[in-house]
């Protein structure tokens, strides 16, 4: 095979390994597509229900230990019904993520 032919195949592939990774992803993205705006509203600080809880500004090791929790089972009270069929969408890496994320809002 050609230089340039090798070139682009191995680009390509480093760009499919790349694309299913929550690495390519940041806090913001992820926070619309796993669709946690859809409950906690679209800033994380207005809640579609009085009941969800506002994410920004959230220490980000709660944050994470409580999406952690809520997907195992470990967590089981309050509104965690609601998210348990959310967060088999999520995975752990993109959990940190996201909760990294959320503690920097104001």
């Amino acid at each position: 095979m050609k230089l340039k032919t090798i070139s682009l195949l191995l680009a390509c592939v480093f760009g499919l390994a790349l694309s299913g990774s929550a690495v390519a992803a940041d806090g913001p993205t992820l926070f619309k597509t796993k669709t946690c705006f859809s409950c906690h509203g679209k800033d994380a600080k207005s809640p579609l229900l009085p009941v969800y809880p506002p994410l920004a500004g959230q220490n980000a090791d709660y944050a994470f230990n409580q999406m952690k929790d809520i997907k195992s089972g470990a967590r089981n009270n309050g509104q965690t019904a609601a998210m348990k069929g959310i967060m088999h969408l999520v995975s752990e890496e993109e959990m940190r993520i996201l909760a990294d994320w959320l503690a920097t809002l104001k």
